[in-house]
């Protein structure tokens, strides 16, 4: 299992599809994850700081985990079955909710806790970029920095 990190949210064109970026923190393998689009606001809107006038979705789960005295302590991504993504909520106490990633990683990103990936994951879906496309990384950093959440606003899960 390896610890992974948001490098970021971005749209796919032509389809208008955002794509989650996860990168191993002691290690080369991104893993690039389909999501929709209200996912996708909700990861930017957390990594911009943003902070919505009323709770939206994952923050009312955040205030709600925390309400019934239960703690989450990691996500993890733990299988990729044709084309799609499965992840876990792992709780305090050993209790494990079934989750999907985009939904999970926005959790964690509110709550601070680590996100896993197991390594079938990384194996079958993970990618390495040369060190002649580290540019390319560069600019989706740059694309993450300018992005607002209007940029994801109309667009439709593929």
């Amino acid at each position: 299992m390896s610890e992974m990190r948001v490098v970021g949210v971005r749209v796919e064109l032509p389809a208008n599809q955002p794509i989650l970026l996860l990168r191993e923190t002691q290690g080369d393998r991104y893993l690039p994850i389909w999501i929709g689009s209200v996912e996708a606001t909700a990861i930017a809107l957390e990594q911009q700081g943003v902070k919505p006038a009323r709770p939206l979705t994952h923050d009312l789960l955040k205030d709600v985990i925390g309400a019934l005295g239960r703690r989450l302590e990691q996500v993890r991504i733990t299988d990729l079955q044709e084309g799609t993504f499965y992840a876990e909520l792992i709780f305090d106490g050993g209790i494990t909710v079934s989750a999907r990633p985009s939904d999970s990683v926005a959790l964690a990103l509110r709550i601070g806790v680590p996100i896993h990936a197991d390594e079938s994951v990384l194996a079958e879906a993970g990618l390495v970029i040369p060190d002649e496309q580290e540019d390319e990384v560069e600019k989706f950093r740059e694309f993450l920095d300018n992005v607002s959440p209007e940029d994801f606003r109309g667009a439709q899960p593929g």
